[in-house]
């Protein structure tokens, strides 16, 4: 009697016709990406509202891998304003780095590729569609315009060379035009001063190890900020420290946001920091945006089930409680995701509609968005 083959069990020929259809799939998308003199007409666009520094709008990323396609990120849409904080929260493996990492074109090539949508970014007198631009642009772009922290800063820094020479690096190769080598260093100075570095002299010279995690956090946003970005990512920058070096660092992005006038997304699953830093707030499940809105909307007046489940899963000073909530079930298969809404069978709060097709995303107010079947009309969940 033949065994039953396992969930998710591949044959060999399977896998190899799969991993033929991503090679064609990727060279098509890789040889696109690899073109020379491609006119500006192609990127160029207009942004939705002025007042936006980067818009993402029906972003599709994707995954090709020899198991199946992995749809990162699916269909995500939202604005990050500019001066503003925009705070983008979920669990692990929901797609907030991948959506950072597609803004800046630094997803893993050649499997990762961002399939369709667009990340229509403010440059000031312009708009690129950065998802369409080319890399000698995108070159342009990183550091200058749009920066990021990245999420482990004890990997973000190269442990061979030394501090002073990571950060001059980047203010060479990015803004080092008629700059001298004693400008840059002294650039580089005032920046681990401006991140509340005191010994700046004696960590220029020192090497990542000879650092603390705090430092280290510290060194990297400094690099973030060596070129005054309009857009200033912060990919989870406070997860790896204490409680006291993580207030330190959030009052530091506050200042410095406010000081050169930028905008942040800081993504992260600790709902305590998003209630404290950010203006807007958008919840991710799965590689989509279920919930968003002002943080007062998103910690007042939560809609999305799995938002709720997530204000209940945070313990809360002052009120005992022996167990904490935890949200049951488990994510969907990314390989594999069901053709109704993601969240409906870790749900406590379904409704008849719920087995239906992926509730469309609707306005409970001008501010306030959610993608849930209890909020549409009757007509349309029968």
């Amino acid at each position: 009697m033949a065994r039953k083959k396992q969930e998710g069990y591949l044959s060999g020929r399977e896998a190899r016709r799969i991993s033929r259809e991503n090679r064609r799939i990727t060279n098509a998308f890789e040889k696109r990406r690899k073109r020379k003199n491609v006119p500006e007409s192609e990127y160029r666009t207009t942004m939705r509202d002025a007042g936006n520094a980067v818009e993402f709008d029906d972003l599709h990323t994707c995954f090709f891998t020899d198991a199946g396609t992995v749809k990162a990120v699916d269909g995500v849409s939202f604005e990050v304003p500019t001066g503003k904080t925009v705070g983008v929260v979920g669990e692990s493996g929901c797609g907030k780095s991948v959506t950072s990492l597609s803004l800046m074109q630094l997803l893993q090539r050649p499997q990762g590729q961002v399939v369709s949508g667009a990340i229509r970014l403010n440059m000031g007198d312009r708009a690129y569609d950065v998802t369409k631009a080319p890399n000698e642009v995108l070159q342009q772009i990183r550091g200058n315009i749009v920066s990021m922290i990245f999420q482990e800063p004890m990997t973000a820094l190269n442990p061979v060379f030394r501090i002073g020479e990571q950060i001059n690096e980047v203010i060479e190769l990015h803004d080092g035009e008629g700059r001298s080598e004693e400008d840059v260093k002294a650039r580089t100075l005032e920046l681990l001063e401006m991140v509340g570095i005191a010994n700046a002299g004696g960590v220029y010279r020192m090497f990542p190890h000879e650092l603390s995690g705090g430092m280290r956090q510290r060194v990297v946003i400094a690099m973030a900020l060596a070129c005054n970005p309009r857009v200033i990512i912060a990919d989870e920058p406070t997860t790896a420290l204490d409680v006291t070096i993580q207030a330190q660092i959030l009052d530091l992005l506050r200042q410095l946001k406010d000081r050169i006038n930028s905008s942040i997304m800081f993504i992260t699953h600790d709902l305590g920091v998003i209630a404290e830093m950010a203006d807007y707030v958008v919840v991710m499940y799965a590689g989509r945006v279920v919930e968003k809105g002002t943080a007062d909307d998103i910690f007042h007046h939560p809609a999305h089930p799995y938002t709720i489940g997530l204000m209940a899963s945070k313990p809360v000073v002052g009120r005992r409680t022996d167990k904490l909530y935890s949200i049951p079930g488990k994510v969907p298969n990314p390989i594999n995701m069901p053709d109704y809404c993601y969240f409906k069978d870790r749900c406590e709060m379904c409704v008849a509609a719920c087995s239906g097709a992926y509730p469309a995303q609707i306005s409970l107010s001008d501010t306030h968005k959610v993608s849930c079947w209890r909020f549409h009309g009757e007509e349309e969940r029968s």
